[in-house]
């Protein structure tokens, strides 16, 4: 065999890899060109889902549109969380959106699986409550009077229904593989724990009825948190998240901590097999690895914004530009709002 050959054969072998990586599903994001997804033929034509997501695709087409939008979701909040950090969640063309990262075992692999199962979940269980999906609605198992006395009323949020079709539709590809290798336990798991993220955190809204507001009778219901809680959550998770490593506890497989002094990691917990590259430099070899040169940074900041370690000690360039802001705004009877445009000199701060 020559070694172009074998190159070639290698090159083959990472491609095959990368398009069977199990959140290529979160191209849909990027099929804006699509419109909206109403009947079957569409499911065989959407990038990024495996054979058996565009079998659920065609049982469940209605739900389809609820979940590009929880890839949208995912994404987005994905970059609000790691804004400030040296990988900020930047996206592709190509499958996986966000490129090679996903593809190792990474504590930022952690987070995009577990934000990823949490988004799919939050957007199906909103579009049952806003009356868009004929196979669920409100959640019905909430009726009655409560231990505390109120009413349970009004539109509680069919979270089982939600969490039910993240399982069924995110996890496919791991289950599909019998859960025997040590990263797709370390998906099951991280997916998992971004839905419990929700679970966790529903709360109770109440509305108050009487004569001028008074509180006599008090309806409430089952409510979602707000996604920025459900992303500030993960992320909190992925701070903390575990090192860990497959082992055989009789015939099972697990997952444990790597360093057996740290405490064992709970459902709600993120883990992860490998440790993260630095993210400093640009790697054309690697979809994904943009560097951090070009990137803005915080003079003033020790932490990771921080132009100190953003610029991984490269050093910065600063520049004045000037924006334009609202100013002087003044509120007109009826009903509106007047302000002047103001013009400043700021320092932007950039890695070299």
């Amino acid at each position: 065999m020559t070694e172009e050959y074998v190159l070639r054969c290698v090159l083959m072998l990472c491609c095959a890899l990368l398009s069977a990586n199990a959140s290529n599903w979160l191209y849909l994001a990027k099929l804006s060109s699509v419109g909206s997804i109403r009947d079957e033929e569409t499911c065989e034509r959407l990038r990024g889902l495996i054979q058996r997501q565009v079998q659920i695709c065609k049982r469940s087409v209605e739900v389809m549109d609820a979940v590009r939008r929880g890839a949208q979701l995912a994404i987005d909040e994905c970059q609000f969380q790691f804004r400030n950090r040296r990988w900020n969640c930047s996206t592709l063309e190509s499958m996986p959106v966000f490129g090679k990262v996903v593809t190792q075992g990474t504590r930022e692999a952690a987070f995009v699986y577990a934000i990823s199962a949490a988004s799919v979940a939050f957007a199906v269980t909103r579009a049952c409550s806003s009356g868009e999906l004929e196979k669920c609605g409100c959640d019905h198992n909430v009726h009655g009077v409560s231990p505390e006395g109120f009413q349970w009323s009004g539109c509680s949020d069919n979270i089982a229904y939600g969490v039910a079709f993240s399982q069924s539709f995110v996890d496919v590809r791991e289950r599909s593989k019998g859960q025997s290798s040590s990263r797709a336990l370390m998906n099951l798991h991280n997916n998992e724990a971004g839905r419990k993220a929700i679970l966790s955190h529903m709360r109770v809204e109440c509305k108050c009825h009487g004569v001028s507001g008074s509180c006599e009778v008090k309806t409430c219901w089952k409510a979602m948190p707000p996604f920025r809680k459900v992303g500030n959550i993960i992320k909190e998770k992925f701070d903390g998240a575990t090192e860990v490593e497959q082992r055989k506890v009789g015939t099972t497989k697990v997952l444990v901590p790597r360093n057996s002094q740290f405490k064992p990691h709970t459902d709600e917990d993120l883990v992860y097999l490998e440790p993260s590259p630095d993210f400093c430099d640009y790697d054309p070899r690697t979809p994904g690895m943009l560097g951090t040169v070009g990137r803005q940074c915080n003079r003033t900041s020790k932490a990771i914004d921080g132009c100190e370690l953003m610029c991984c000690g490269r050093g910065f360039q600063t520049q004045e530009v000037e924006v334009v802001d609202r100013c002087s705004c003044k509120f007109h009877w009826c009903c509106y709002v007047k302000c002047k445009q103001c013009r400043k000199m700021v320092e932007i701060h950039t890695c070299r």
